[in-house]
């Protein structure tokens, strides 16, 4: 199939008039296309049956029929649950009733789940009208289908313990490995072909951006296309994980998950210490290790036989919710909410789960009950967090005990060299015979020690995990009311349903550890759900959507996998290598599913629009510290310094105005940690600096698991007029200036550095006018390019501002492409 013409760029859409080409062929009908397919419902697959198997499949299209219009009044909720009927258990819904029926077996005649969803009459009709609920002509025929065919039933998938699946075997030569045996399997199925595989420009920025978050310089893409070998896509694979910058790109989206930030989050939005977990999560992912160590450390380092500082520093983890330091709170309405949040992320990092939906009753939705939410939050009844309640204060940072003082790398560095130089002034000092050289030696002894001393206090605080000795008492609230104390005491517990999967028999009371080992050993089941949930986030990094596409919610509201085949094969797979990630992302990563086009056919529109099925890849804007690290990284003002404290970019003055208690001015760094990459910019969760918000970065205050992607015009605006943009653009303007006076070679130089290659004679040609004009202009008004040129730490040329700063609006327009911002 033809794929579809798509402009080269936005400038390349945005000059190419109405008259230029057929209206069939141009960019603009193809986004009406698509308009159109989703409109109008154009699509084969999504969910139902399909025509490459016509038996109805419980899991994938019943299950989410009945969790979306029938569990929430015949669910797992029995305060709310109508009639005495449980839809979400099958010996419920197919029990005999005496005469009737609500499902029996392949008999839709004398099932009373057919009879009501067909009824006309408002008072007998199912859905109720007045539950907002409606099932369409197609969902009630899948509905008496799915009966005629036996009502077949499943166990939710997401809670059935993964098994492994043979591979199909495949005749294609397209296959590189077992991954596109499945793919291509069930691609041939539904009569698609995948796309064709990436130019080697879109593959080699693909794997920067997807694996360390910068994009290549020209010579790293001159190398990757030059390099004919079989081995080449391998090679740069493993040289981009063996980068320090592999672990701060899977840290920014381990940070979305845990809700890292800078600030307690409630009323006055202090400062707290907790940089160097940051820095703990970065050298974890760098030195591979594995998840379930990784799992353990931050849940319940403390409790690990002797932890070293490092094991310390990881159970920050326990401390990142939000907290409020306000002098009249109420420690058990505080404490009920400090529980509350810690089961909502540990159930969504973990177990893709919402526990949290039932801290105020049974969940809707799901079997998990009001008991197991508390029996989950007298897991964390340990921790000794409570310090603040009584000594709480709006100083900045805000003191959150326990805190242990940590010494940087680079610090610890020279401390080492220190030491060893007072060693060696020791031992010059029993070899001296002369007194005079002796006193001469203990005065040089005496100022390392100094020297020593001064680093060694220079450390900062990060808050730690430490448990009391007896943990607090734990009781289910009548409604999540915190006044209400009458409810049953609990003891640590994982959810009831999941027991199945993995019993914890307690001979103590459990531990986090316990927790910690029941999400991850291998002896337990659990620990495929906390892989399944793992390797398909990671399939949505280097996918842009998982193969199931609810990442946070695998229950009865998120959707089954496409290719659950291949989900399990991958946390199979993924805990019998150790839990190793780097493993999984080169398993990943090799196969030709990850390395084929995202353009897609009019073939793909139509059957896939969603790509539900990976026959291409995704075309995606890139997150928003990427966005800012690509600029900097290719104007080369960027500075990759791994780990430290948060920085502080430009910001606009005033932003904190309504910030108070204590009231504050934002003052952003005036030396090169301006230039640090985003995962180290300051997250203040009330004021999200405004470059992060405009593209769409969380406020950390609930675990993100998909951060959503918005499309409006201030972003556009970030990119033009925010002060680390304008910089980038002036500097790297300046730097090619200097080497291309010729403007056209000039410009192609600035197009190559930013998008890796050449720009077409189309967009040449725009961008040549472009500088001309704006050339004019500066030459009639050179203050004007004085203003522009200003901008920033960086110093201001001196020569040739009018050309440089028309240079510069070029690359202001460069730096606005969608081809820019995005990995495709």
């Amino acid at each position: 199939m033809k794929p579809f013409p798509v402009g080269s760029s936005l400038i390349q859409s945005n000059l190419i008039s109405s008259n230029s080409m057929p209206f069939h062929s141009s960019p603009l009908y193809h986004r009406f296309l698509r308009l159109c397919l989703f409109t109008f419902g154009l699509v084969g697959l999504i969910v139902g049956t399909t025509a490459a198997d016509d038996r109805i499949d419980f899991n994938r299209d019943i299950r989410p029929l009945l969790s979306d219009n029938c569990i929430f009044c015949h669910g797992p909720d029995s305060e709310n649950r109508e009639a005495d009927l449980r839809l979400d258990i099958e010996s419920d819904a197919k029990k005999d009733l005496g005469d009737d029926w609500v499902i029996k077996e392949g008999q839709p005649k004398n099932s009373m789940l057919v009879d009501r969803i067909f009824s006309d009459d408002p008072d007998h009709m199912m859905p109720p009208p007045e539950s907002g609920k409606q099932l369409d002509d197609r969902q009630k025929k899948l509905l008496q289908n799915w009966i005629t065919q036996g009502a077949k039933w499943s166990r939710h998938w997401a809670y059935e313990v993964p098994v492994k699946h043979s591979v199909p075997k495949s005749e294609s030569k397209w296959p590189i490995n077992w991954i596109d045996r499945l793919i291509i399997d069930r691609l041939e199925k539904e009569s698609m072909s995948p796309a064709p595989d990436a130019s080697g420009i879109t593959l080699i920025r693909r794997l920067y951006f997807d694996l360390t978050g910068l994009p290549p310089t020209t010579d790293q893409v001159s190398a990757f296309l030059n390099d004919k070998s079989e081995r080449a896509v391998s090679r740069v694979i493993q040289e981009l994980l063996q980068s320090p910058h592999f672990g701060e790109r899977m840290a920014i989206y381990w940070l979305d998950l845990v809700r890292f930030a800078d600030t307690v989050g409630y009323h006055g939005d202090q400062d707290h210490s907790i940089a160097p977990f940051r820095d703990w999560v970065i050298r974890a992912f760098n030195d591979n290790m594995p998840f379930d160590q990784f799992t353990r450390e931050q849940l319940a380092g403390d409790l690990l036989k002797d932890p070293d500082e490092s094991q310390l520093i990881a159970t920050g983890y326990n401390r990142l919710l939000q907290t409020t330091h306000e002098g009249g709170l109420q420690p058990s309405e505080y404490r009920a909410m400090y529980a509350a949040d810690r089961v909502r992320n540990l159930s969504a990092v973990w177990l893709g789960g919402t526990l949290g939906c039932a801290q105020c009753h049974d969940h809707k939705y799901d079997p998990y009950t009001s008991r197991d939410f508390y029996s989950m939050a007298a897991f964390f009844a340990d921790i000794n967090d409570e310090q603040h309640f009584k000594d709480g204060s709006n100083s900045l940072p805000t003191r959150r005990s326990p805190e242990i003082r940590v010494i940087l790398p680079d610090i610890q560095e020279q401390i080492n060299k220190l030491q060893k130089l007072k060693d060696q002034l020791i031992e010059q000092f029993k070899n001296e015979k002369s007194e005079e050289s002796k006193a001469e030696i203990v005065g040089k002894r005496k100022q390392v020690e100094a020297d020593i001393n001064k680093l060694t206090s220079s450390g900062y605080l990060t808050m730690i995990t430490q448990a009391l000795d007896k943990p607090r008492v734990t009781r289910i609230l009548p409604r999540g009311n915190f006044l209400d104390q009458t409810g049953p005491v609990v003891e640590p517990a994982v959810p009831e349903f999941l027991q199945g999967l993995g019993k914890i028999n307690p001979k103590k009371r459990l531990t986090r550890l316990d927790l910690a080992n029941w999400l991850t050993d291998e002896d337990h089941s659990s620990s495929l759900l906390t892989a399944r949930v793992f390797v398909n986030r990671i399939w949505y990094l280097l996918f842009g959507a998982g193969l199931t596409p609810n990442l946070d919610d695998f229950g009865g509201q998120g959707s089954p996998p496409v290719h659950p085949e291949l989900l399990d094969n991958l946390a199979i797979s993924f805990v019998a290598s150790g839990w190793d990630v780097k493993r999984l992302i080169t398993l990943i990563a090799s196969s030709r599913t990850y390395q084929i086009s995202s353009v897609a056919t009019e073939s793909h529109y139509l059957k896939d629009p969603e790509n539900r099925l990976f026959a291409r890849q995704s075309h995606q804007r890139l997150p928003a510290e990427f966005i800012r690290d690509n600029a900097l990284a290719v104007s080369g003002l960027l500075v990759t310094d791994i780990g430290g404290l948060s920085v502080k970019p430009y910001q606009p003055d005033g932003y904190y105005r309504n910030l108070n208690f204590p009231t504050r001015k934002y003052s952003p760094h005036l030396d090169q940690r301006q230039y640090k990459r985003g995962v180290y910019m300051h997250w203040q969760r009330q004021f999200l600096h405004p470059m992060l918000k405009a593209f769409d970065a969380p406020r950390r205050e609930e675990c993100t698991a998909q951060r959503s992607r918005s499309n409006t015009p201030i972003a556009a605006l970030v990119l033009l007029n925010d002060p680390t943009f304008v910089e980038s653009t002036r500097v790297l303007a300046e730097k090619i200036r200097t080497l291309e006076p010729d403007i056209n070679q000039a410009v192609a130089k600035a197009f190559l550095m930013s998008l890796s290659r050449p720009p077409d004679q189309i967009e040449a040609k725009a961008l040549v006018a472009l500088y001309k004009s704006n050339l004019g202009k500066y030459n009639a008004e050179p203050a004007a390019a004085a203003q522009l040129l200003s901008v920033g730490l960086s110093p201001s040329p001196r020569f040739n501002q009018p050309e440089i700063a028309a240079l510069t609006q070029v690359i202001r327009v460069i730096f606005n492409l969608d081809e820019f911002v995005s990995r495709r």
